[in-house]
């Protein structure tokens, strides 16, 4: 199917777009008012959802292309909030396999929430229910919240005392595109890392109306998988972040997921290049079509980046010196990550793009460190593609979660850290990257369709664990909560025994990291220290 077919199945499948109502005919005990209008959402069973809600005042397309997130105006209309927003537009590569139709008017979110949700507040009996505010993932290039996956009435459903609002922000080009150094870029301070300050500016929308809905401004998790964990992960060094959330769960990606500056702007250059672009002022009369297509040359490259002035310089040294320590941590990542990308991209693409990457940073590495990774590939078992695979893995993912582990802990911060190890019948994908997705939305049709589903119990439990911990900080389960009825005590990571969870479907455990194995210390950890390869 091509891309503008999917586009429009998208379309039908979420029956159109949000208008004002101005006639007063609409059901009022669906209505929520919230500080830029009412909105009215739909009933289904006991969950109340409402798509589509701006959480800007103007949208950035025009000259609003590049420039920081607008705050919200007070309006007294009411609008439908029936049908899901479009999505950013990310990267032609990505995209073009993906389910979503596009649009620079993407700032938009969902909320999800149960009646149950709202009787705190309106039976005047504490400050209403936790809030889960999920950051979808992409490589920070692709996604949104019309993912079917990202649909999270099931999960409400099952955990009805919990709100939980997805979010969408800039992608790509669009959201991570340096700028400054542009003859006129002067004016654009803010392009390299407006993904996150999108992100940021939604989380000051559910802090200033969720109460509306019946949540806790004062109790809100933000949560995430891939680029959606890494973000929650850089949102607490962003200034003034920490007002808007309590804790994060962050699956499957940390703060070494950024770039530097002089990468940043030599990756800008590549993009100039080939659009035939000078200046700013000549991006912004693009297409947002042909920066999609031209996107495709940045494939995989395009992070937020430690520009010294929203993110520091050295994200693992923030977390170090307790930037963090007030926030409440769950962060963890999967056996084998980096085998989703092998079973993605095929084997031919993944050829190309390994022998790529290793053409990079890894190529310029001192002797005696390739000599470190040349052993530890040596090692590996399995088919030819693995070596590279599981050097990837400990390099985007595995390493840096245990290092964002240990640097919060020595900054004087709380931990909890996980080794998930349930594998797909795919003998390539095996435990790959986003293969809880299915688990932790509670969308078993999604695994099914794999021809493998995953012990119910195990689920179960692992949604239950993510909720506890959103309700509480502590994400460990008495025997009355636990659906087994089997007590599960998760330990706080430390710094002598380096102690996980591990998430096994038929043997939840914690374990000391030695005994799993996570990270190769001698031969892969150093790799932190050049953030993404």
């Amino acid at each position: 199917m091509e891309l503008h077919e999917i586009r429009e199945t998208l379309k039908e499948m979420y029956g159109g777009e949000n208008k004002q109502i101005t006639d007063g005919n609409y059901d009022k005990s669906l209505a929520v008012k919230c500080v830029n209008g009412t909105f009215v959402g739909r009933k289904t069973e006991n969950i109340t959802v409402f798509r589509g809600i701006p959480y800007v005042g103007k949208q950035p397309v025009g000259e609003l292309r590049w420039k920081a997130p607008v705050d919200v105006v007070p309006d007294n209309g009411v609008y439908e909030a029936y049908y899901n927003a479009k999505s950013a537009y990310g990267n032609a590569q990505l995209e073009t396999g993906s389910l979503y139709y596009m649009d620079e008017d993407c700032l938009y979110l969902n909320v999800f929430k149960s009646d149950e949700a709202a009787l705190p507040l309106t039976r005047g009996a504490g400050k209403g229910a936790p809030v889960m505010v999920w950051i979808h993932g992409g490589g920070f290039e692709a996604g949104g919240t019309i993912d079917p996956m990202f649909d999270c009435f099931n999960l409400v459903k099952e955990n009805p005392d919990v709100i939980v609002v997805t979010i969408a922000y800039r992608l790509g080009v669009m959201g991570f595109l340096h700028l400054s150094h542009l003859p006129d870029g002067k004016d654009y301070p803010d392009a390299q890392n407006l993904g996150l300050l999108d992100q940021v500016k939604a989380l000051k929308w559910v802090h200033e109306n969720i109460a509306a809905f019946g949540g806790d401004p004062d109790n809100v998790t933000i949560w995430g998988e891939s680029a959606g964990a890494a973000s929650c992960t850089m949102l607490p060094l962003i200034p003034g972040s920490h007002q808007y959330f309590n804790r994060l769960i962050a699956e499957s990606g940390s703060v070494n997921l950024t770039r530097s500056p002089e990468e940043a702007v030599e990756r800008t250059n590549k993009l100039m290049e080939v659009i035939g672009c000078n200046t700013v002022s000549d991006l912004i009369k693009v297409d947002a079509e042909k920066l999609l297509e031209a996107s495709a040359v940045l494939f995989l490259l395009q992070f937020p980046e430690r520009d010294g002035i929203h993110l520091p310089t050295n994200t693992f040294e923030a977390y170090a010196n307790g930037a963090a320590k007030d926030i409440e941590i769950l962060v963890g990542c999967n056996k084998d990550e980096m085998d989703f990308f092998v079973s993605s991209f095929g084997l031919e693409g993944w050829d190309k793009w390994s022998a790529e990457r290793k053409a990079g940073k890894l190529s310029q590495l001192p002797a005696e460190e390739k000599a470190l990774i040349e052993s530890y590939k040596n090692d590996v078992k399995g088919d030819y593609y693995e070596p590279d695979s599981r050097l990837f893995s400990q390099a985007w993912f595995n390493t840096a979660i245990i290092k964002l582990s240990e640097c919060q802990t020595m900054g004087g911060g709380k931990a909890f850290t996980y080794y998930l190890t349930p594998e797909s019948p795919d003998p390539i994908m095996k435990c790959g990257h986003a293969i809880e997705l299915a688990i932790v939305f509670n969308h078993p049709e999604a695994t099914a369709e794999t021809g493998r589903s995953f012990d119910e119990t195990f689920c179960k439990t692992m949604r239950k664990m993510w909720v506890q911990f959103a309700k509480t900080g502590n994400p460990s389960l008495s025997a009355d909560l636990s659906p087994d009825g089997k007590a599960k005590e998760w330990p706080l990571y430390d710094l002598k025994d380096k102690r996980v969870m591990v998430l096994d479907e038929f043997d939840i455990h914690p374990a000391k990291e030695s005994e799993v194995k996570i990270v190769d210390w001698e031969r892969t950890y150093f790799l932190t220290k050049y953030y993404v390869l």
